[in-house]
């Protein structure tokens, strides 16, 4: 079994490989706004959990999950082209919502921010009650 540094490294590494390939060798119109936000990679080997994320969100999320699915067998012939396993794994996609819950807590201190900026001086201005 890969030690933990190994396993790290495996992982950057198909990461990237997978970027660097739904950016420039894959020609499905429904990949194009693809990013790869993380890979796990099992420790005997046997399956490489990918997580994606899409510019259109959740709305595409089923489109991009079958579209990958489809070009399954040509991401895992450009891995085993660039990353040195005795062992392939099998690619799993699934989708990673992460980007699109930062999106919105950003939407959300934005507004906290712009309604603060809104309420007038003078309210931060008066004195607490005492108790």
């Amino acid at each position: 079994m890969p030690t933990e540094l190994r396993m790290r490294r495996i992982n950057d590494r198909v990461k990237e490989v997978l970027s660097v390939a739904l950016l420039t060798k894959v020609e499905d119109p429904r990949l194009a706004t693809v990013t790869v936000t993380d890979v796990k990679i099992d420790r005997e080997l046997d399956f490489a959990n990918i997580y994606v994320s899409a510019l259109g969100g959740s709305e595409v999320k089923e489109e991009v999950i079958e579209a990958l699915n489809h070009a399954r067998g040509f991401l895992k012939f450009e891995i085993a082209n660039e990353v040195e396993l005795r062992i392939m794994p099998k690619l799993r996609f699934f989708w990673d919502p992460t980007p699109e819950r930062a999106q919105r807590l950003d939407e959300l201190l934005m507004q906290i921010k712009a309604d603060e900026s809104q309420k007038p001086a003078e309210d931060s201005q008066k004195p607490l009650p005492k108790s």
